[in-house]
């Protein structure tokens, strides 16, 4: 017995099933689009105030809050100097 046919059928249908399933995402979000577009743009300001405070907790994450801690020991692992700027241009 030979399983091959019946292995390609299976994956057929996998394959079908999924573009089956892509093409109800897509109706299903033109529609949510289509007639919920004034609902999503009157809250849009709100989102990009509520965004302000989010990008400042996720985005600049820790970085810098140590500098006062300067050692002026060098990195193992770098080879550069903790005294070093982290900006070559920078002359503050």
């Amino acid at each position: 017995m030979n399983n091959a046919p019946q292995a390609r059928s299976v994956e057929s249908q996998k394959n079908r099933s999924k573009w089956v399933f892509l093409g109800f995402l897509a109706v299903a979000a033109f529609f949510l689009l289509s007639e919920h577009r004034a609902h999503f743009l009157g809250i849009l300001p709100y989102l990009l105030i509520l965004a302000c405070p989010l990008m400042h907790f996720f985005h600049h994450g820790h970085r810098g809050h140590h500098a006062h801690q300067d050692t002026g020991q060098i990195a193992p692992e770098t080879g550069v100097t903790s005294a070093a700027p982290a900006n070559p241009g920078d002359k503050s």
